[in-house]
Parts: C-alpha cells; sequence; structure tokens
C-alpha cells in the first residue's frame, strides 16, 4: 500500500507530478481542485456551497472538503493506496484524515511538498488561460494558441479562470501561508516529510520525486 500527499502552493506542479506518480505505481490521483470544480460545473448542491470560495482563492470550509475526501478515500480504487493532490490544506483536515485511515488499520507513508519561489508561481498561474467549450488549456508564456485568444481544437475563445487572476493567486498564496504551510511541520514531526525543488524543466522535478518516493518504498 502506497498512501501520498503531495502538498506545496498552488501552481508548483503537484498535478503533473501525480500523474508520473500514477504511471509508476498504479494508483488513483485524487485532486480536491478537480472534484470541485467538476461540482460547481454540474451545479450540484457542494459545487454551489464551495464555488464563492474557490473563484475568491479561499478555502473551502473543512465540513465539505473533508466529507468529500472521506467519501471518495472509500472507494474500491484507494485499497492498494493513493495521491492526495490539494489535500489536506489545513491541520484540522490533516487530523481528519489521520482518524479516518487509523481507523480503516491505514497510514499515511510520505507528504512530498514541491518548492517553488512566489514570483514564479504567480507567472505561471496567471498566464493560464482554457477554452470553456472543449476543456483545451493554454499557457500565453509556455503553450499560447496558434491564435490569439482563439482556442486551437474548436474555435472557442479562450478565458481565464477567475481564480487563475494575478490578484486572487497572490491571495491563494496568502491563504496557503496561513493556513497550510503548517502542514510541512506537522507532517515534518511524524517523520514522513520530505521537500523537492520545483525546477524549470518538468522532467527534472520528475526525475527528484523519483529518488525521493524510491527511499520510502524501496523500488
Amino acid at each position: 500500500m502506497k498512501n501520498i500527499v503531495l502538498l506545496g502552493a498552488p501552481g508548483t506542479g503537484k498535478g503533473t507530478q501525480a500523474e508520473s506518480i500514477v504511471k509508476w505505481y498504479g494508483i488513483p490521483q485524487i485532486s480536491t481542485g478537480e472534484i470541485l470544480r467538476s461540482n460547481i460545473r454540474a451545479g450540484t448542491p457542494l459545487g454551489l456551497a464551495a464555488k464563492a470560495y474557490v473563484e475568491s482563492g479561499s478555502l473551502v470550509p473543512d465540513e465539505v472538503t473533508i466529507g468529500l475526501m472521506v467519501e471518495r478515500l472509500g472507494q474500491g480504487d484507494c485499497e492498494e493506496g493513493f495521491i492526495l493532490d490539494g489535500f489536506p490544506r489545513s491541520i484540522p483536515q490533516a487530523e481528519a484524515l489521520d482518524g479516518f485511515l487509523s481507523a480503516g488499520g491505514r497510514k499515511l507513508d510520505v507528504a512530498a511538498s514541491i518548492y517553488v519561489p512566489d514570483e514564479t508561481i504567480v507567472a505561471r498561474l496567471s498566464g493560464r488561460r482554457a477554452c470553456p467549450n472543449c476543456g483545451k488549456t493554454y499557457h500565453l508564456m509556455y503553450n499560447p494558441p496558434a491564435s490569439e485568444g482563439v482556442c486551437d481544437v474548436c474555435g472557442g475563445q479562450i478565458t481565464q479562470r477567475k481564480d487563475d487572476k494575478e490578484e486572487t493567486v497572490r491571495n491563494r498564496l496568502s491563504v496557503y501561508y496561513s493556513q497550510t504551510a503548517p502542514l510541512i511541520e506537522y507532517y515534518r514531526g511524524m517523520g514522513i516529510f520530505v521537500e523537492i525543488t520545483g525546477r524549470e524543466r518538468i522532467e527534472d522535478t520528475t526525475a527528484e520525486m523519483r529518488v525521493a518516493l524510491e527511499k520510502v518504498f524501496g523500488e
């Protein structure tokens, strides 16, 4: 069993690294952000409750997030392990996760945190764009569309998500440092914390992540 938490500020590349870990170990990636966004798009009660918090860059209340994650972790594909991307985001969430896992005879194996400087994060996130029609994503600096403002796939008008606007990104960073960064010391105290440097080349970050996890799992 391989139970992994990925930590790091918004825009550090947790989702990208999670995709590699899925390939290595065959365990599911569970992204709180994607689950919330899909519920917002679908207009579910959970999505409506979370929408205002997500768009302002604030944390969704613990009772909403914890309930969502407990339900997800109880599904059959998590029996051999999981990768949590975006959860927990606070000490109470971490304690709730520990309690849920302990009740089922499980525990976390590693909390891997990806570090990237703040100004790099702001440039990464505020440059992101997406097509609301087909879901294709772009970046104005790293992966722009062939025609400015127009989706290469469907010809739709690409837009910037409200939570990617620079003001919101900086607010998200402030929230991260006040509420989520304390998890570093929490997991360091448990003896399961490792830090990875988020490098300019994704493959370099991935290589460092692989080495760190091999030390934990011995493979």
